[in-house]
């Protein structure tokens, strides 16, 4: 059975984080990393309560999360360096006993990084507003007109072969981490696939697009990314 941990990154989603640990499918997973990117609620003891391991990040940023949670899994002795690492979103929106679907095409050898599209999935109505739909059209446009790269989504729920991730070599740490990992996978050539998720309305409200300024940072840093790698 390969190693396989799981991150999650989470700003204040106390209300969510115990929903998503209990629904993530614990047979398949050998550690889930909350990173609590510097909550001023009790995200970290409801996490520790669900039996994560809880890691500090107090740099606000969902790159600077995500990178913690790398670091601790990178941090482990040769024997127990992770195959597979997931990364979904801690408020509740992702469907993480969806996680099999991600990991199948990595197990059977047909990919090394899966994407979980909420495009080619089910969306609850509501789950995701019009200036997001908009921004994943425009920015997987763009990947596919510049990199040739075949997404229809930067969807946040994702699984990667540890040693893609490693040869990717991440270094965004705010809005452009997911699209900094898809560039840059088609720029390496890693084999890549897309699985249809579902997605739902997240409990609580978006950091990103439930403000104008969350919006208009998170586009422009997006296409700031997509054309820095050109």
């Amino acid at each position: 059975m390969p190693f396989i941990d799981v991150i999650i990154p989470a700003y204040n989603e106390e209300q969510s984080i115990g929903k998503v640990l209990a629904e993530i499918p614990s047979h398949l997973v050998r550690e889930v990393i909350v990173v609590d990117n510097n909550s001023s609620d009790q995200t970290s003891t409801v996490a520790t309560a669900g039996g994560a391991t809880v890691l500090y990040e107090p740099r606000p940023g969902y790159g600077y999360a995500c990178l913690a949670g790398m670091a601790r899994c990178f941090a482990r002795p040769a024997a127990e360096q992770p195959d597979i690492i997931v990364f979904l979103d801690g408020d509740h929106s992702d469907y993480p006993e969806e996680m099999p679907l991600l990991l199948a095409p990595i197990l059977r050898g047909e990919a090394d990084m899966v994407i979980g599209s909420r495009a080619l999935g089910q969306r609850e109505v509501g789950s995701m507003l019009p200036q997001q739909i908009f921004g994943n059209w425009l920015a997987t446009n763009l990947l596919r007109r510049l990199y040739g790269a075949s997404f229809t989504d930067l969807g946040p729920f994702r699984a990667i072969r540890a040693s893609a991730l490693r040869q990717i070599g991440m270094q965004d740490t705010t809005y452009g981490w997911t699209v900094e990992m898809q560039l840059k996978a088609a720029k390496l050539k890693i084999a890549s696939t897309e699985v249809p998720v579902r997605y739902r309305r997240r409990i609580g409200t978006s950091k990103v697009s439930g403000t104008v300024r969350g919006t208009l940072g998170a586009g422009y840093k997006i296409l700031w990314t997509i054309f820095r790698y050109l």
